[in-house]
């Protein structure tokens, strides 16, 4: 099976019937890849995505918003690093989401996804994303306090008022529908990923990070205080991808205890939703066509000048 066509069974395009213990982490779609032939494979997807970027950017009417979430250890770094290595620097920006600052705090939720979304030409990269407001703050709901948010926002609904109470989450949902639709109809496409890692791989993963002295630096305590709540986490994602895959920006649930056959399906995923904007070259005709031949003929004459001169 085609990376192609394999890629299709990972989009999330009936949401609501979406079930994330359907699907396999360590799945590989029956392709067994050795290191050579995924490296050779990748490096095919690289050179096709490095050209379809520069048509992007030469076309000037796309963008590309790129969302990558997942657990800790799952692999992101790793997608930026390998899937974007062949990509011009100069049209592809990438932006991690961490705690919020203080002058994030005193915007909507959506506001700081909002400024970072990328120009026309461009392929920008959320190294976790808006959806950090239905995941960890989801998790960790005294996060909300610190949002400042009206209490007649978060206080539970009653009769007459528009308190949210326990639909906040279900509200903030609709928001970033909202949010993504609107990307859609201004030239924003935008492609989703959950790098979906097993407890017992993140564990192989944070032991390796303990273990040798040039991963130390990636480790924290709060992984670790995280991982504990793994079970929160898969009930949050999994409603999350239930209520916010859509046709305009889709979900796509990469199993991704195998780090190179995950890069893979998102190098595979970008490269078809570029390949489906009908991306072309500028058309240079018309008085611009004329100039450019009276430059070419300067240009020839120039160089036969040099060899003239070179004779004498």
């Amino acid at each position: 099976m085609k990376l192609a066509k394999l890629v299709k069974r990972y989009r999330i395009d009936d949401p609501e019937r979406f079930k994330l213990a359907a699907f396999d982490p360590a799945d590989t779609g029956g392709i067994d890849l050795d290191k050579d032939d995924a490296n050779a494979l990748l490096a095919q997807d690289v050179e096709r995505l490095a050209k379809l970027q520069e048509r992007l950017y030469a076309h000037d009417r796309w963008a590309l918003l790129v969302v990558l979430q997942a657990m800790d250890a799952a692999g992101k770094d790793g997608v930026i690093k390998h899937v974007m290595s062949g990509v011009n620097p100069q049209g592809c920006e990438v932006h991690p989401f961490k705690a919020p600052s203080a002058q994030e705090l005193d915007h909507d939720f959506l506001w700081r996804a909002a400024i970072r979304v990328p120009e026309r030409g461009r392929i920008g990269i959320f190294n976790r994303s808006h959806y950090e407001e239905v995941l960890v703050v989801r998790v960790h709901p005294e996060m909300l306090e610190r949002q400042k948010l009206p209490p007649s926002l978060t206080l539970p609904r009653k009769r007459g008022r528009e308190g949210r109470g326990q639909d906040i989450w279900k509200q903030r949902f609709k928001d970033i529908r909202g949010f993504e639709r609107h990307l859609a109809r201004n030239g924003v496409a935008v492609v989703k990923f959950f790098l979906h890692v097993s407890k017992e791989e993140q564990r192989e993963r944070l032991l390796a990070r303990v273990d040798e002295p040039a991963k130390r630096w990636k480790f924290s305590m709060t992984d670790i205080a995280e991982r504990k709540l793994w079970d929160k986490y898969m009930d949050a994602y999994e409603d999350m991808i239930r209520a916010t895959s859509r046709e305009e920006a889709p979900w796509y649930v990469v199993p991704a205890d195998h780090k190179r056959f995950a890069r893979l399906v998102v190098a595979a995923a970008m490269i078809e939703a570029l390949e489906g904007l009908d991306l072309k070259y500028p058309k240079v005709e018309g008085a611009a066509l004329e100039e450019l031949q009276k430059v070419r003929a300067a240009l020839l004459a120039e160089e036969r000048g040099h060899r003239a001169d070179a004779k004498k």
